[in-house]
C-alpha cells in the first residue's frame, strides 16, 4: 500500500514539476523583434516603465546594478522640443551607458516624430517607443501622448512614418482606451499592429482613470488575444507574486514595472531573479538602502550640480519610506537646502544603524 501512494506521489510531483518548469520557460522566452533591418532581442522579459521625471541616466545607472540586461528607457521626450535643441542631453547620453535603452517620444506631429526617430537611432537607441498613454492634461491637451487614442488615423500614421524611416523596433505604449464608455482596445491595438508597430505594452487603465482603481489584467488578455506581435503587461505589478499572476492571467510576453520601483530600484532585477528561479537574490537591508540614496544623491549632484538635490528629494522620499525612524529623515532631507548638508543627514544615519 505504501508503495502505491508512494508512486502516486511521484508521478504527481514529476507532473507539477512538469508544467512548473514549462510555465517557467514560457516565461523566459527572449522577445524577437525583427525591425526594418535591425533586429533586436529582449533577453530579460522584466521591463523598467518609462517615467517622467524619474527614469534619468542617474535612476537607470542604479537600477543596472540589480538588472545589467534589462530594457530601460529614457523619460518621455517631446520630438517638437528636441528638434528646436532642448532634451538633447537625453538622447546623446545613450552612448555612456551600458545595456539596453529605448527612447519614448511623444507628439502629434508625424514629421517631427520621424526627425526625432531618426536623431535617436543614430545615438544607439535599442528602440523607439512611441508614448500613446500618457494621462497628464498638458501633455494630451495639446494631442500627444492618450489623445492619439482618439485619433486613430492619426495614431497609426505616425507609427507607420516612424517604422519606415529607422531600421531598429518601433513600439507603442498605450492605455485601454480613452474613458471606459468609448474604449476598443482590441480595435487599436490591431490597427497600431497593422501601420508597423512591432510591440504593444498595455496599461490596464483608461485615460480617465489615471492612476486610480486596479488594473484591469483580463482586458490586457483579450488584446493579446487578437495580436500577432508581442505584448507587454503593465500596471499595478509590484512584487514577484504580481508578476506571476499578471503574466497567467495575460498571456503576456512580458512585464513593465512603473510606479512600483519608486524607490526600489532593485525591482526589477528582484523579479527578474525570482522568475528564473534563483533564490540567491539579496534583497536590500534598511542599511543597504540607506547607502542606494547616498549613492543616488552624489550620482546626481555629480551631473546635475546643486539642482540635483532638487531633484532628489523625491528619490530619497520613496527610498527612504521604510527605514527605521523614516518620518523624521525623510522630513530632515525635505527641508535641507545644501547638497553637503543632505549627504551628512544621509551618512549620519547610516552610522548610527552600524
Amino acid at each position: 500500500m505504501l508503495c502505491k501512494y508512494h508512486s502516486k506521489c511521484i508521478k504527481l510531483i514529476s507532473i507539477i514539476l512538469f508544467i512548473t518548469i514549462y510555465f517557467m520557460y514560457e516565461f523566459l522566452r527572449p522577445i524577437q523583434l525583427p525591425g526594418r533591418g535591425t533586429p533586436r532581442e529582449i533577453n530579460n522579459i522584466v521591463l523598467q516603465s518609462p517615467l517622467s521625471g524619474v527614469t534619468d541616466r542617474c535612476f537607470r545607472k542604479l537600477i543596472r546594478k540589480w538588472a545589467p540586461e534589462a530594457l530601460l528607457f529614457t523619460e518621455m521626450v517631446n520630438a517638437t522640443s528636441l528638434g528646436l535643441g532642448y532634451g538633447i542631453q537625453k538622447i546623446e547620453e545613450l552612448a555612456e551607458e551600458d545595456g539596453p535603452i529605448g527612447v519614448q517620444l511623444y507628439d502629434f506631429r508625424p514629421k517631427a516624430m520621424v526627425k526625432a526617430a531618426k536623431k535617436a537611432e543614430s545615438e544607439g537607441a535599442f528602440l523607439i517607443d512611441i508614448n500613446m498613454g500618457c494621462p497628464v492634461k498638458k501633455i494630451a491637451n495639446k494631442g500627444g501622448g492618450s489623445a492619439l487614442i482618439k485619433d486613430k488615423d492619426l495614431a497609426a500614421e505616425i507609427v507607420n512614418e516612424v517604422s519606415q524611416a529607422v531600421k531598429i523596433p518601433v513600439t507603442i505604449k498605450t492605455r485601454l482606451g480613452w474613458t471606459k464608455e468609448t474604449s476598443a482596445p482590441e480595435d487599436f491595438a490591431i490597427e497600431m499592429q497593422k501601420a508597423g508597430a512591432q510591440l504593444i505594452t498595455i496599461h490596464g487603465r483608461t485615460r480617465d482613470q489615471g492612476f486610480k482603481g486596479k488594473s484591469n489584467w483580463q482586458a490586457i488578455a483579450s488584446i493579446k488575444k487578437v495580436l500577432e506581435i508581442p505584448l507587454i503587461a503593465n500596471g499595478d505589478i509590484n512584487n514577484p507574486n504580481d508578476a506571476i499572476k499578471c503574466l497567467n492571467t495575460t498571456k503576456a510576453d512580458g512585464i513593465m514595472i512603473g510606479r512600483g520601483s519608486l524607490g526600489k530600484p532593485w525591482l526589477i532585477g528582484y523579479i527578474n531573479s525570482v522568475m528564473k528561479g534563483n533564490t540567491s537574490f539579496q534583497y536590500p537591508s534598511q542599511k543597504e538602502t540607506v547607502q542606494i540614496a547616498i549613492d543616488h544623491l552624489k550620482e546626481l549632484i555629480k551631473i546635475k550640480g546643486d539642482h540635483g538635490l532638487l531633484i532628489a528629494r523625491k528619490h530619497l522620499s520613496w527610498t527612504c519610506q521604510n527605514i527605521k525612524n523614516s518620518k523624521e529623515l525623510r522630513s530632515s532631507l525635505m527641508r535641507e537646502k545644501t547638497p553637503l548638508e543632505a549627504i551628512k543627514i544621509l551618512e549620519r544615519k547610516l552610522e548610527s544603524m552600524e
